[in-house]
């Protein structure tokens, strides 16, 4: 393994269509274009830690086609480890049609396919072996819950610190959640964990310190705005930089998780660590695609001048 981060979770290939608005039942519109891209939030989080300088690995599964071999020697361009993804004849790879709407926002549907592959025997043991004091493990929902329990537990048990990035939304046992340090949660699925929406700063703020109930320590994404962190020490919140008009909102979130991830494994504090990450996301959201719009240092260098 090169580098110090671990992630483990999803590769799918996604096709993204430009629309004016989304087609209501029975309904059909004409989409002005339709663009490929390699996307999965596993592999999204790796290319966007890569960019930033960090050494990464990834663990994941897609499927004996043209889509999967793209995604892998997508991943190799950018200085991804690719050796523990599984390549597997049973499934295709797995895919995600994304609705680009007018004003940057976007609706998506992922079709998981080999990515519900992963088998979470193989993935605890690759996290074991590739374990070492300065890991940090990053895994997303995108693959089986029983996957993520397992590699989380397999780094706990191994001194990994693990991240958390419960998207979508799925079940996890409470002594998993316990292990997340941060679990990072994006405003959306934040009703269904807290009771409450996030209709501005403080209410982020207030979600991330009712989550500190569950996990070692909270990061909660308020779309474009900013960032709620808290942890033992305290919380806080970070603002979004202005970058211009939103161009297209797709992977932003995972641009964002890509930077905390890599600032938390070079020794930063989670408040420095979200700062970048929402620099990281608000880069990513005046560019097309996904991780063709991921920053590189230089990028947020020149963002804060």
């Amino acid at each position: 393994m090169a580098g110090n981060l671990i992630v483990v979770g999803s590769a799918n290939q996604d096709y993204v269509l430009s629309v004016d608005a989304l087609p209501t039942g029975g309904e059909t519109r004409l989409a002005r274009s339709l663009r490929r891209f390699p996307g999965g939030k596993g592999a999204n989080q790796a290319v966007a830690a890569a960019r930033l300088g960090a050494g990464v690995a990834i663990v994941g599964a897609v499927g004996d086609d043209d889509d999967g071999a793209l995604l892998i020697r997508e991943l190799r361009a950018e200085g991804v480890d690719t050796s523990e993804i599984e390549i597997t004849s049973a499934d295709r790879t797995g895919l995600a049609f994304v609705s680009l709407l007018p004003g940057g926002d976007s609706a998506q549907t992922v079709v998981p396919g080999a990515n519900h592959a992963l088998s979470a025997t193989r993935a605890a043991h690759v996290v074991r072996r590739l374990a070492t004091p300065d890991s940090v493990l990053v895994v997303q929902a995108e693959i089986p819950a029983d996957v993520v329990s397992a590699v989380v537990r397999a780094a706990s048990e191994n001194g990994v610190r693990s991240v958390v990035n419960l998207s979508p939304l799925i079940d996890l046992a409470e002594s998993v959640l316990r292990l997340a340090d941060p679990l990072v949660v994006y405003g959306v699925e934040v009703p269904a964990l807290t009771g409450f929406a996030i209709d501005g700063r403080e209410r982020a703020e207030e979600a991330a310190t009712a989550l500190l109930r569950s996990a070692r320590s909270v990061v909660v994404v308020a779309d474009h705005d900013g960032a709620a962190w808290a942890d033992p020490s305290g919380g806080g919140y970070v603002m979004s930089p202005h970058v211009g008009a939103i161009v297209d909102a797709t992977g932003a979130g995972d641009a964002f998780v890509g930077a905390l991830v890599t600032l938390l494994a070079e020794g930063a504090s989670l408040k420095e660590a979200v700062r970048i990450g929402v620099e990281a996301g608000a880069v990513a959201v005046s560019r097309v695609g996904a991780q063709a719009s991921y920053p590189y240092r230089r990028d947020i260098r020149q963002l804060r001048r």
